[in-house]
């Protein structure tokens, strides 16, 4: 077993990897990006083009976070708990979301493809960025940035405590009052931290409207469209912004709210962090404007709707898609509203709660279209590729991914001799998976969709099964994730670190399960185009011998 010298020596050899991480994700997001516009034949299409821009979006969203740094400054009471208090740890939890974010938009901005036509279609106005800025919305931001400084600058005149252990003073026989409790840093250092992040946020986001507006036209698109595309890009880097200008205030706010812990106090609460999940909110509602020939059911102007737009059973799966964003939701209110419930001490059973739910709305998805637009009559017909190769791919990774963060894990707390925490993770996948098998079986035996469209009834099986699929890829990254956060302990034994490492939560475990929840996340956000462009290509239809049966009755 290596000594304490070789573990300081592994941490050292480490760094160089360290630093090269942002370069290896922005490359990876690059290739990902690039892949995401591509159309079949190799050009660029308007769904790709619009699927693209969404990309962007919810990967920037994902990268937006504060949610590490949001105890910076803080000096907790406990020895063994990590302070955020150096410049180091402040600074590089502040660096990853605003630089990250900032550096998503830029990337999905160099990623369109060039012109590819032998002539080239050139514009002779200059564009600049307010031509496509949406004005309410950036002095809207432009608000939630003046109010974020203006916390910040209140932070720095505070001063900073001494955590004090906790006790109870006695003020009648029958009554104490708790005292103690953390410390804090002077404010002006951390507002110091606060104010650069801003700064760099602020003159970022200029930069990258600059970029916005100044990048090439898509052949794809005419000149309309693409201004109509530059503002999209605007309209959700600017709402991204400004959820991260609000999590600098609610930082600051979280700070500002600690009281002295020498001072006997009964509580105390952050009012900025109510602004903050306000500017949230309000920045999912103020969607961007909409690619008009990108839209489901439209072709461009002077194209007809196509018939398969406008059949019930096509409406259903649309609506049954916007049923799945809210099904998660379920947990989540039992955790919070139902006493007793240890939702949100287990994540992991969370986790296997929400994916469950979403199975539940697709099967019952299935039994609706089966009992309400499935005909006795009409063939059932199964696509010949019901999942595409990428997503496919994705979840046999995860899958493996989960089996070896499970197996490593149980392997470390049998040696650490601790209860193990594994178990409750893969029995919760395992019921997950199980329960998988319900919508499979109801896309599968459900009546067959009348022909009014070719192909209709197969696409519409392919799609559900596109859905559970998708289910259990994203639930199986996010309980690998979270099993490398809350099991963390277990890796430096199985590796042989030293045992003065073994009683710690140890730090890459950590940040790679955060990794794994994040793209757990984004793979279960991805729309069904996302994977499946090419249309499936049903099997000859086939009379299936229950519906015959059926028929000559």
């Amino acid at each position: 077993m290596p000594d304490a010298n070789g573990f300081e020596l592994a941490f050292q050899n480490l760094a160089p990897m360290v630093l090269l991480w942002p370069f290896l994700l922005a490359a990876g997001l690059y290739v990902l990006l690039r892949w995401v516009i591509s159309a079949p034949d190799g050009g660029t299409s308007r769904v790709t083009v619009a699927q693209h821009a969404l990309w962007v979006g919810v990967i920037g969203w994902l990268g937006s976070s504060l949610q590490p740094a949001s105890n910076a400054g803080i000096l907790p009471v406990n020895a063994g708990t990590a302070a955020l208090a150096s410049p180091g740890a402040i600074l590089t939890a502040l660096a990853w979301p605003i630089l990250g974010c900032l550096g998503i938009h830029a990337i999905g901005q160099l990623s369109y493809p060039g012109p590819r036509r032998p002539r080239r279609r050139a514009t002779l106005g200059v564009r600049r960025v307010r031509d496509f800025l949406p004005h309410p919305l950036a002095w809207t931001v432009a608000a939630i940035f003046v109010a974020a400084a203006v916390q910040i600058a209140w932070t720095a005149t505070l001063p900073g405590y001494a955590p004090v252990p906790y006790a109870t003073l006695d003020v009648h026989p029958q009554d104490g009052i708790r005292a103690g409790g953390d410390g804090r840093i002077p404010g002006a250092e951390l507002a110091g931290y606060l104010g650069a992040g801003l700064v760099v946020l602020t003159i970022g986001t200029g930069l990258v409207l600059m970029l916005i507006a100044k990048r090439r036209q898509l052949e794809a698109l005419d000149a309309d469209e693409n201004d109509v595309l530059r503002t999209i890009a605007m309209n959700r880097l600017l709402r991204t912004v400004a959820t991260i200008a609000a999590g600098l205030a609610a930082i600051a706010g979280n700070f500002a709210a600690r009281p002295d812990p020498s001072v006997p106090a009964n509580g105390w609460f952050n009012p900025m962090g109510l602004v903050s999940l306000a500017v949230l909110l309000a920045m999912w509602w103020w969607a961007p404007p909409k690619l008009v020939s990108a839209h489901v059911g439209h072709k461009g102007p002077g194209h007809p709707i196509p018939a398969a737009g406008t059949q019930p059973a096509t409406r259903l799966s649309v609506s049954l898609g916007a049923a799945l964003g809210l099904a998660p939701v379920i947990p989540a209110l039992a955790g919070l509203f139902i006493p007793g419930t240890p939702l949100w001490g287990q994540p992991t059973v969370f986790t296997a709660l929400a994916a469950a739910a979403v199975l539940a709305v697709i099967a019952a998805g299935e039994l609706l279209m089966h009992r309400n637009h499935g005909s006795p009559s009409a063939p059932r017909t199964w696509p010949r590729q019901p999942v595409s190769p990428a997503l496919l791919t994705t979840a046999i990774v995860t899958l493996f991914v989960f089996a070896a963060v499970a197996a490593v894990t149980a392997t470390g707390e049998a040696m650490l001799a601790v209860q193990p925490s594994w178990t409750t993770t893969a029995l919760g996948t395992a019921a997950v998976v199980i329960l998988s098998a319900l919508p499979l079986a109801a896309a599968r035996k459900r009546r067959g969709i009348p022909a009014v469209v070719p192909g209709l009834d197969a696409a519409l099986r392919a799609i559900t099964v596109h859905r559970v699929v998708r289910t259990l890829a994203a639930c199986f990254a996010v309980q690998a994730g979270v099993l490398l956060i809350t099991a963390s302990r277990a890796w430096p034994p199985v590796l042989g670190l030293p045992e003065a490492a073994w009683p710690a939560f140890w730090q890459p475990p950590v940040t790679v399960g955060a990794l794994a929840v994040a793209a757990g996340v984004a793979i279960a956000v991805i729309p069904v185009r996302g994977f499946a462009r090419t249309p499936a290509s049903p099997r000859q239809p086939q009379a299936d011998p229950t519906n015959q049966a059926e028929a000559l009755k």
